[in-house]
């Protein structure tokens, strides 16, 4: 008996070319709509991963600016707890300050020079970026911030003036506060993309069970069929013979 689907020689060779027992709409048209939506879903997970590992690679192009940025905040509290000392002199601290105008430049650079496929990522002029990390196009949003001095409150910072070191503190748990949220989307990012492919591997199962053909099955069933066609031939040919010998005795009787 043939398998659901194939009713001559050309099917059978086309799924075993193929591998796959649904190559078009006559084959199976209800397995093959659902095979259909499922490889949609499948593709949609995996798109998914991509936009996540896109915005893993974001996150970590923002993480390198915001740590360049802290650094020089550190290098600055550094600088402003030695001009503190009261025995330096105007001339001293005139030159902790030259450094500390240096490190300002230093922020204002990674502020201006961060960015991923053309958007600046700590200007805040893109606002909220969002991870289209679900087959629908959802996901979740996450700002960067502005990193620029003016935001950090330490664009008039002097040490040849009166001076508060807790300013460099404020600027330094702003960095490290979105630094953390950036940890913390990385994370999820990877829980994500460890969800969306075990759930693309799942529909693909799935999917293969509905198209895939069981090739073994399939040859064995052609095989049969061959054999078939190959008896019914012989007794045709049988038929045809014992007629003619037949009609040969009728004739001879005569």
């Amino acid at each position: 008996m043939a398998i659901y689907g194939v009713q001559s020689t050309e099917n059978y060779y086309r799924v075993l070319s193929t591998g796959q027992r649904i190559n078009s709409a006559a084959d199976d048209a209800a397995g093959l709509a659902v095979s259909e939506k499922l490889l949609s879903q499948s593709n949609g997970f995996d798109k998914g991963t991509q936009n996540a590992l896109d915005a893993k690679n974001l996150l970590s192009t923002a993480e390198g600016g915001l740590s360049n940025i802290s650094d020089s905040l550190q290098r600055m509290r550094e600088l402003a707890l030695q001009a503190s000392n009261s025995f330096y002199t105007y001339s001293d601290k005139k030159y902790i300050q030259n450094e500390i105008d240096q490190l300002k430049e230093g922020i204002a650079d990674s502020v201006n020079n961060t960015s991923f496929n053309n958007k600046k990522l700590l200007d805040g002029s893109n606002g909220n970026f969002h991870f289209a990390t679900s087959p629908d196009g959802s996901g979740y949003d996450i700002s960067l911030g502005n990193k620029v001095l003016e935001s950090l409150g330490i664009s008039d910072f002097d040490v040849t003036k009166n001076f508060d070191i807790k300013d460099i503190d404020s600027a330094l748990n702003t960095v490290n506060s979105i630094r953390s949220d950036i940890g913390a989307a990385s994370n999820r990012l990877d829980y994500t993309i460890s969800e969306n492919l075990i759930t693309s591997l799942n529909l693909q199962a799935s999917r293969s069970g509905i198209v895939d053909a069981d090739m073994a099955l399939y040859v064995s069933d052609m095989k049969k069929e061959e054999v078939m066609d190959y008896y019914k031939m012989f007794m045709q040919k049988k038929n045809q013979e014992n007629s003619r010998s037949i009609t040969m005795k009728l004739l001879n009787s005569l």
